[in-house]
């Protein structure tokens, strides 16, 4: 059904009537649409009932992101899948407030979650898009939200945005195409190697970059954070005027912080009685050594960043599994061991297997009153299943 995609369709929205809509559709449900669409047609313009529905739907998909503010605000169909989840914006602006930084030149804005964040943090922010729909959905997000005295929005080429007078500059480059996903970083819009320099122009700098960008593409001068928040790897984020060449891997919503050491890969040694399966972003900032040494741990495999140790020490960084089976690779083993020790509630999971979970679950089907986790992966090599639970420490 309809969405928002142009100035004419969006401004009503923020009108009586279409206020009267939304608040009427808050708690909408989707599989009922077509029943409200029509009963809301009866009292209100076609154009702006299809409007306020659209920009419902979009609300509700928001949640995840900016919990209950999203019921206040507004998005486009691109600005949902490219805003920063709220707790990472937040994370941000605390950091760029730590620097003493007072203003930002927030770069490619979209539709304002990270300048709301600024703007929360007591920061001022001059918010920058080219697209005009975004831009002035950028507007009606700080007014909803009462920052509009601290955000102020501007229609523009980022590149024609002179950011001299900010104290640090925010830029969160376009990352999806026509064809989904941009891995290129160089195909970012704006390219990174732009952005990268209107960072070095300003006295702080934070860029958002895809997680999964290669370390080399990282300049020197950079601090870069990988930013996970609930377990799942969300940014990462190139800093400037901070720790050139340093690594972290920020874990929220605890905001526990590990930092590169610079250590070499560490040893592999024999399976021990405990499992250490790292943050995500732990291991996209290659701190799986630094990590390893916290917990007097080693791999279980050169090529598998699963640590394993013989004590079990309390750590932010990784879920902890006491392993109670450590067999070759055999589903018939697996379904056998299972059904003996009543195994129904049955967890999957894999690193480095090309042996799907959801395939063993329907093999082995587990029957029984009690729990068990089997991670399937490489043990020296050899493909292997772990059997164990989590650990309780």
């Amino acid at each position: 059904m309809g969405r928002v995609t142009d100035l004419d369709s969006f401004a009503p929205l923020l009108g009586p009537e279409g206020q009267t809509l939304l608040a009427a559709l808050r708690d909408h449900d989707p599989a009922q649409e077509l029943a409200v669409v029509s009963r809301l047609r009866r009292d209100h313009p076609a154009e702006l009932v299809t409007a306020a529905v659209g920009q419902a739907r979009l609300r509700q998909r928001a949640v995840a992101k900016f919990g209950a503010d999203a019921y206040r605000m507004y998005f486009t169909p691109h600005g949902v899948e490219q805003s920063t989840r709220a707790a990472v914006g937040t994370h941000r602006a605390t950091r760029l407030k730590a620097l003493g930084v007072r203003s930002v030149a927030d770069l490619c804005s979209g539709i304002g979650g990270d300048a709301i964040a600024l703007a929360r943090a007591g920061i001022s922010v001059l918010a920058v898009d080219r697209d005009p729909l975004t831009a002035a959905v950028a507007r009606a997000n700080a007014e909803a939200l009462g920052l509009a005295d601290l955000v102020e929005v501007r229609c523009a080429d980022v590149a024609d945005i002179d950011t001299t007078p900010y104290d640090a500059v925010f830029v969160d480059p376009a990352r999806r195409g026509g064809r989904g996903r941009i891995f290129d970083p160089e195909a970012y819009s704006p390219p990174l190697s732009w952005a990268v320099e209107a960072a070095r122009k300003a006295p702080h700098a934070a860029l958002k970059v895809a997680p999964g960008i290669p370390h080399e593409a990282v300049p020197e001068d950079a601090e870069a954070e990988w930013i996970s928040d609930g377990g799942d790897v969300k940014e990462a984020v190139l800093w400037f005027g901070t720790e050139p060449g340093a690594r972290r891997a920020t874990l929220l919503p605890s905001g526990a912080a590990l930092t590169g050491r610079g250590l070499p890969d560490p040893a592999v040694r024999p399976l021990g009685r405990y499992l250490y399966e790292p943050d995500g972003a732990v291991i996209r900032a290659h701190l799986v050594a630094e990590f390893a040494q916290e917990v007097d741990g080693g791999l279980i495999d050169p090529t598998i960043a699963y640590v394993t140790a013989d004590a079990l020490l309390p750590t932010p960084y990784a879920a902890a599994y006491e392993i109670t089976d450590e067999l070759p690779f055999n589903l018939k083993k697996l379904k056998a061991l299972l059904r003996e020790r009543e195994v129904g509630n049955l967890t999957v999971k894999k690193r480095g297997s090309a042996v799907e979970p959801e395939e063993i679950r329907r093999k082995v089907k587990p029957k029984g009153p009690n729990a068990a986790t089997v991670l399937l992966t490489r043990v020296a090599g050899a493909p292997t299943m772990l059997i164990g639970r989590p650990a309780k420490g």
